[in-house]
């Protein structure tokens, strides 16, 4: 027993040894990272790394690089609609990811990911290979009808290079008033394509051959077409402070004149052919004070350049705030077709057409 008894003694004493040694090796093999586990490399790290690097090498704040951004942002639409016809589901993601991020390389990235995902499907390269050729095809003014079947005169053309000549000019008139300037291009429009059909001698005599617009100097004044009795109530509604007409004390001296004949100041502020800057200031005084009389009413029209337009046409008799307002205004044939002029505003306005030169606001009045 004596003998049996030592065994299990000695035997528990080597067992709690090799324990100890072995809890003591690991304590220090941890201690010394002995043990650590650098884990695997993922084979596609190159990939991944190259994704995560897309962009952040080069992410600028200067105007140039987010114009670039711009720019790129119709590709980029172009790509996830080719991976939609392949997985839907991931560039539903996509679009919402990139639509609602404030990181204008996040795009770049997330559809960086998707190529290498998509490297072996033929299929896919082929249609994303066929797109890009569309995209770049360079289309020439001219040579492609528009959907905006008056767009498709070749009188179009014209007006649209002598309007562009007044960009400077309308964009100062639209900051000074706080309109939107491609609001003000849409009046200045319904009034000068009128000379398509109605003047058309006009027309071939000083728009076609000199690319400039048509002042007109009876009737309706200017290259807007500003009635006499509108400017002076356009004037009037500046310093009626208690008239739903009224912008801000502000604006109450835009208008004031510096001789003691305004009538006739008046016009030659209205028909001036070499600066048409007043011209373009009372149209967009006009909407801004139409704007305003409806807001007042609680009716936004901010937002709706056929109403606005509609309104200019028809003057401030007819503005009448209300819960549905219609589009309308003066028929206009083109190719002997009618328009009305808030049509044309309408067709102008979300047509893209000098997007360029009078870009989309997201605010369309300010003060």
């Amino acid at each position: 027993m004596k003998k049996v008894f030592k065994i299990l003694i000695y035997t528990t004493v080597i067992l709690f040894s090799i324990i100890g040694f072995g809890l003591t090796a690991s304590y220090f093999a941890v201690k010394w990272h002995i043990t650590d586990d650098p884990g695997a490399v993922d084979y596609n790290d190159r990939i991944y790394k190259e994704i995560a690097d897309k962009t952040s090498n080069s992410v600028r704040n200067d105007s140039a690089y987010f114009q670039m951004l711009n720019n790129e942002r119709a590709e980029d639409y172009m790509k996830i609609m080719v991976i939609g016809k392949f997985y839907p589901y991931n560039a539903n993601l996509i679009l919402n990811a990139v639509n609602s991020t404030t990181d204008p390389t996040l795009a770049d990235k997330l559809l960086a990911a998707m190529d290498y995902k998509l490297a072996d499907n033929k299929d896919y390269q082929q249609l994303l290979l066929k797109a890009k050729e569309l995209s770049e095809q360079q289309i020439k003014l001219d040579t492609m009808p528009s959907v905006y079947a008056w767009m498709n005169v070749p009188e179009w053309n014209d007006l649209r290079i002598a309007i562009s000549k007044d960009k400077r000019i309308i964009d100062s008139a639209a900051n000074i008033a706080g309109v939107e300037p491609r609001l003000i291009v849409c009046c200045l429009i319904g009034e000068q394509i009128r000379l398509f059909n109605s003047k058309r001698e006009i027309f071939k005599s000083v728009i076609k051959p000199l690319k400039i617009l048509s002042v007109e100097s009876q009737f309706s004044l200017g290259v807007t077409g500003i009635k006499d009795f509108t400017a002076m109530a356009i004037e009037r509604n500046l310093k009626d402070s208690v008239s739903d007409y009224y912008i801000g004390k502000k604006y109450e001296h835009l208008l004031d004149f510096t001789s003691q004949v305004p009538d006739t100041e008046r016009y030659y502020r209205l028909v001036n052919y070499r600066n048409h800057f007043w011209q373009y200031f009372y149209t967009a005084l006009y909407l801004k004070q139409v704007e305003k009389q409806w807001r007042s009413k609680n009716f936004d029209i901010s937002n709706r350049p056929e109403i606005l337009t509609t309104l200019y046409n028809v003057g401030f008799m007819f503005s009448k705030p209300k819960a549905d307002p219609k589009v309308g205004g003066s028929t206009i044939k083109i190719n002997e077709k009618p328009y009305t002029f808030g049509g044309v505003g309408f067709d102008f306005y979300y047509s893209g057409e000098l997007a360029n030169e009078f870009p989309y606001l997201q605010k369309k009045f300010w003060d």
